[in-house]
């Protein structure tokens, strides 16, 4: 994170999210969305179809689909690991937040205030606002790592011993042995995630509408762009 004098100028656009970035957030959100709709099937199955269980696999489509999109979700989730070490300063802002700024979380306060229609003040953040920033270390690193990890365990229950995911993750069943309970983590992980995608997408609309920045199409073009010439925050 870039740290200025609070009277700066901002001198134009700034391109700030480059195209792996963008490419990783698109994927990361389509996967968290059939994450949850196919998670949510499977904790609460469908009706029963007459006939033939051999004419009707929807279930098991929906299972399947379920695992793609979990490999999608893991698999992007470390290359977003890789993309913060070779990437830009602001890709490492999912991953280091300043949390011994004592001008930090005043400014993470300042913008709880604003998305909570309690002011119309807001500063001006090259990359995420403290706020965002916060969140989203909070959901798509800790909760994701959480969720790749419990969900990948009770996957290795249906590889089997000695399979990848058992070795990989069968660490999970040694601090809880029982499968349901570990069901039941994931779950909770699930409508937490589920929590995070609306108010994320309630923060982004709203940054568009109400504050001094760009909020979606920063994520769409990289470029980072302000309403008017005012001080920023320096983030």
């Amino acid at each position: 994170m870039a740290s200025v004098n609070m009277t700066e100028k901002l001198p134009g656009p700034i391109y700030v999210f480059t195209m792996p970035v963008r490419i990783w957030h698109w994927l990361h959100a389509l996967s968290i969305g059939v994450l949850i709709v196919t998670g949510y099937l499977i904790a609460n199955p469908l009706a029963s179809i007459s006939g033939e269980a051999s004419d009707h696999f929807l279930m098991g489509n929906i299972r399947f689909v379920h695992f793609v999109s979990a490999f999608v979700f893991a698999i992007g989730l470390f290359v977003r690991v890789y993309l913060a070490i070779v990437g830009n300063k602001y890709a490492r802002g999912l991953f280091i937040v300043p949390v011994w700024r004592g001008v930090y979380w005043k400014r993470l306060w300042h913008e709880v205030k604003f998305y909570a229609l309690l002011t119309r003040k807001t500063g001006k953040s090259i990359g995420h606002n403290p706020l965002a920033q916060f969140a989203m270390w909070i959901f798509n690193v800790l909760v994701a790592f959480f969720m790749v990890c419990t969900g990948f365990a009770l996957y290795s229950q249906g590889t089997g011993a000695d399979s990848w995911a058992d070795n990989l993750f069968g660490w999970v069943f040694v601090l809880e042995a029982s499968s349901q309970t570990v069901r039941m983590w994931h779950l909770l992980g699930m409508w937490l995630m589920l929590f995070f995608v609306i108010i994320h997408i309630y923060m982004a609309i709203r940054a568009d509408f109400a504050s001094r920045q760009n909020g979606v199409s920063a994520m769409i073009n990289g470029w980072r762009t302000f309403k008017d010439d005012g001080p920023r925050d320096p983030q």
